[in-house]
């Protein structure tokens, strides 16, 4: 069965001016994020870093260390421990953290935070940091969120909608127009066919999903509930294939939820249907806060739904990056989520080194982190890049987001990240490309860099502009 896409028209755009991107181009295209091009650590089969893999330019000593601790955590040993990922600004802390979740598996959540989100208005800092675990506990990534899977066998019919007829009705409650009195539905498999006569609502929901004779469907039977089988972005050449077996059967389906969510669903007592409890509901705070009890409840029933065998618990990775923003009871309350059972593998980073732990006024400890804390810590350390491996990370980046490089740009650029920073490069370039194209060239020249250096600061620029007196001096060199 193929899945239609709606053509796009063209628009004229004015002189000089960038063409908006088409209907069908925009429906497709994935956001480019600044770590796209990492795919895991890069290690050979001895756990030794290849000198460019996975994305990964340099970093080898790092890339080896995190290589074993993701071996203790498949292993289920690095349990009440927490990974310390420290280094200069730009080193690679956070995609050595991504890379860390991509070797756990696609089936690993990886939630990321930072370390200034606990200072929330709404909520206390503790219930922050309690949140990010209890979202980590099966967060997919691509997929549904879920740190729960609960499978459930239920009756449901599937196959190819080969008739969509609605038989229509007068309306009994008045004596003007028609209303839709039920549905014949007709659906085909490998194995045969069949008809079934259905209630108006499910046409509803069948319209809702935008269901057209030729899609695969499964309706099912104790609920109504109409879920299509394909995506709706799929290409022109895309085809879904016809379901085997008969059209009635008995299929397992697994329903993926959060212990976020189920906190948070029972977290939020259902209030009356009067107007006041509407009311009230609608002035609450957006947050609820979660007790300890509410939680240690949550737990009893997911462990009862494991040892039942219906559910799958999967743990996955907390990232809290600037970690020397968290104040002193935060960094108490982190050593107790590390000890809790349903913990997940905590991945700290920060670029600070000897410094005052935030919340008090004259404890000075390594990178602002309780020694306490350290204590539990297996810490990585992030080397500063050289040239040759700024422009290895600039070319790849220049693939990723489909970019052409002019003669000596690539070594313009890696001159431009020596000197001011690996970032200031990597963000030169769509600016770059933006410019390249106004100016009817599909690559990027020389003089487009330069010209942004014109246009942008770095980050040492920007400081030597700050006056002897600490303002801005207006420009004068």
């Amino acid at each position: 069965m193929k899945a239609t896409t709606t053509p796009s028209t063209s628009i004229p755009v004015a002189h000089n001016a960038m063409p908006p991107p088409s209907a069908a181009s925009t429906a497709r295209s994935s956001r480019v994020a600044p770590h796209s091009h990492i795919k895991g650590l890069g290690l050979n089969s001895e756990g030794l870093a290849l000198p460019d893999g996975a994305g990964f330019i340099g970093q080898t000593n790092a890339r080896e260390a995190c290589g074993v601790v993701v071996e203790l955590i498949k292993s289920r040993k690095f349990s009440g421990r927490a990974l310390l990922l420290v280094g200069a600004p730009g080193t690679g802390k956070t995609a050595l953290a991504l890379a860390v979740s991509h070797e756990l598996g696609i089936k690993v959540p990886f939630c990321p935070m930072v370390g200034s989100e606990v200072y929330s208005t709404e909520v206390k800092k503790t219930e922050v940091l309690a949140e990010a675990f209890r979202r980590a506990i099966g967060k997919f990534r691509h997929l549904p969120r879920s740190c729960l899977r609960i499978k459930e066998t239920k009756e449901v019919y599937e196959g190819e909608v080969t008739e969509l007829t609605p038989a229509e009705a007068e309306n009994p409650l008045s004596g003007y127009g028609k209303t839709v009195s039920h549905v014949i539905v007709g659906l085909k498999t490998v194995k045969g066919t069949k008809q079934l006569r259905l209630d108006p609502t499910i046409y509803e929901a069948m319209l809702k999903e935008k269901i057209v004779v030729g899609d695969v469907i499964y309706i099912e039977a104790n609920t109504g509930a109409v879920k299509a089988r394909f995506s709706p972005d799929m290409g022109d050449e895309t085809y879904v294939p016809l379901p085997k077996g008969d059209v009635h059967k008995r299929k397992e389906l697994v329903q993926d939820v959060t212990l976020g969510d189920l906190d948070a669903a029972n977290a939020r007592p259902q209030g009356g249907q009067d107007i006041m409890s509407v009311m009230g509901s609608l002035m609450k705070s957006g947050r609820t806060e979660v007790t300890e009890k509410l939680r240690k409840e949550v737990n009893k029933v997911v462990k009862g739904y494991v040892d039942q065998g219906v559910a799958e618990v999967v743990p996955g990775v907390v990232f809290i990056d600037e970690v020397h923003m968290l104040d002193i009871e935060c960094f108490t309350y982190l050593n107790a989520l590390l000890e809790s059972p349903m913990a997940p593998t905590v991945i700290l980073a920060t670029n600070r080194g000897n410094a005052i732990v935030r919340g008090t006024t004259d404890v000075v400890s390594p990178h602002g982190i309780p020694v306490d804390l350290l204590d539990r810590c297996l810490i990585v350390k992030t080397d500063t890049y050289n040239r040759e491996q700024i422009a290895k990370v600039v070319q790849l980046r220049a693939n990723v987001e489909g970019l052409k490089f002019g003669s000596g740009v690539l070594e313009r650029l890696a001159e431009e990240g020596e000197r001011g920073s690996m970032r200031y490069a990597l963000q030169l370039l769509t600016p770059a490309s933006i410019l390249a194209g106004l100016a009817g060239r599909n690559q990027i020249e020389v003089e487009d860099i330069g010209e942004m250096n014109e246009l942008f600061l770095d980050a040492k620029a920007s400081a030597r502009s700050i006056g002897s007196d600490g303002g801005f001096d207006g420009g004068r060199k």
